[in-house]
């Protein structure tokens, strides 16, 4: 299952990009400051772990030189004024990884880092690489595919939020214990522990992606449980109620990984109360701020609402087929940190039930047992754990002539 296309002259373009960027690096002087590369969500959205980590190191660490690698297909750099922006299989892509003393991606070195690495990563001794995460892991076990192993194998460390996530990745992932660290989630720096909205009004409502679903035929989709569960909620009478007396405001947007369906669902007509938003509209890491309430199924998205004490439905209407497809670490019926729901009834009791004043997360006592730090400090942690701590004190530099970077 590959997350993208590749068109037929790629492994040759790239092959040949490789062996140069390879000889030149082998031959330039050694870099004043070292270089470190970030990237995820496969380089087309500024969000997660990764994007939170660049701005600290962008910030926090003038003695580096920090680039952020991005789909070249994408305006959001641009848009957005991302400093050091390089695009992702270009020459000065792979040259940059040769000379990297370190690397940081949240889903894959393969998609956030360098496209088609994994072919020649073995070539790359020096470079320090390590595995952040785009959040806690914790619902779908993971996925190895072959372009993957010789990745795992080659990353040097893994980060963990807590000792929690430290087991999965090293009895689930098999991933060995010196390559695990513990420093907590890059992206929950952004967040204020334990603040509960006043009340709820605003629900972001976000289901996660299923591989099973990426073959079908547009009417195979249309057809699967996920299109008339997710849709039969938006269009459900006792739902639109709620939201019209509670005066609510609802935002729907879709996992990135599942953008290909988008059109389905921009053609329900919607309200100035419901919208329907796709991947590009929307910053996930602005919206679990905003949101008060999370209606989700197994979406990674729920733990930054744990970590804020914010109300979540758990709507798993396919609970069997996904543990059966895909499995995962959590046991849905005894570990949930939020309300769990199965039909369409149980949605709308509860969200009836937490927008008339039940605004918190009865689940937040158990926050310590899946996050170790609530002190937004895991950026700095993490930076001073993998590159060591600041060697210079000189002022932080202005960086943002170079958006995109310059050659």
């Amino acid at each position: 299952m590959g997350l993208k296309q590749e068109k037929w002259y790629r492994p040759a373009e790239v092959a040949a990009k490789v062996a140069a960027a390879r000889a030149l690096a082998a031959i330039l002087p050694r870099p004043e400051r070292d270089i470190v590369l970030v990237g995820g969500n496969l380089g087309e959205k500024y969000e997660d772990n990764a994007s939170v980590f660049h701005d600290y190191l962008i910030r926090e660490r003038p003695d580096l030189d920090v680039y952020w690698m991005y789909d070249p297909s994408t305006d959001y750099v641009r848009n957005e004024g991302i400093p050091n922006a390089v695009p992702l299989g270009t020459f000065q892509n792979y040259l940059l990884f040769f000379r990297a003393a370190y690397t940081f991606h949240g889903h894959s070195l393969l998609y956030d880092i360098a496209p088609g690495i994994d072919r020649y990563v073995h070539l790359n001794k020096k470079t320090v690489i390590t595995h952040i995460s785009h959040g806690i892991e914790g619902f779908k076990k993971i996925l190895i595919l072959p372009e993957d192993r010789p990745l795992l194998r080659r990353t040097n460390y893994f980060n963990c939020a807590s000792p929690y996530e430290k087991r999965i990745k090293q009895y689930g992932w098999g991933v060995p214990e010196e390559k695990l660290i513990t420093t907590g989630m890059a992206r929950f720096d952004r967040l204020k522990p334990d603040s509960p909205a006043p009340e709820v009004k605003n629900l972001l409502v976000m289901m996660t992606w299923r591989e099973w679903l990426f073959g079908l035929s547009d009417t195979s989709f249309m057809e699967s449980e996920y299109f008339r569960r997710t849709t039969g909620l938006l269009n459900d009478p006792a739902f639109l109620r709620l939201v019209r007396d509670r005066r609510l405001n609802v935002k729907v947007a879709l996992h990135p990984f599942m953008k290909r369906f988008e059109r389905f669902f921009k053609g329900f007509p919607g309200s100035e109360q419901i919208r329907f938003y796709s991947f590009d509209e929307v910053s996930i890491k602005e919206e679990v701020i905003r949101a008060d309430m999370l209606l989700t199924d197994y979406t990674s998205v729920s733990w930054d609402f744990l970590y804020q004490n914010k109300p979540i439905i758990f709507y798993m209407f396919d609970q069997e087929e996904m543990e059966q497809h895909r499995g995962t670490y959590l046991d849905l019926d005894r570990e949930l940190y939020g309300y769990k729901a199965k039909s369409l009834m149980e949605v709308t009791g509860l969200i009836d039930r937490i927008t008339a004043g039940d605004n918190t997360n009865p689940y937040y006592p158990k926050s310590g047992e899946y996050f170790q730090y609530f002190d937004n400090e895991n950026c700095r942690r993490l930076a001073d754990r993998v590159i060591g701590p600041a060697r210079s004190t000189e002022k932080l530099k202005i960086r943002t002539k170079t958006v995109p970077a310059e050659s």
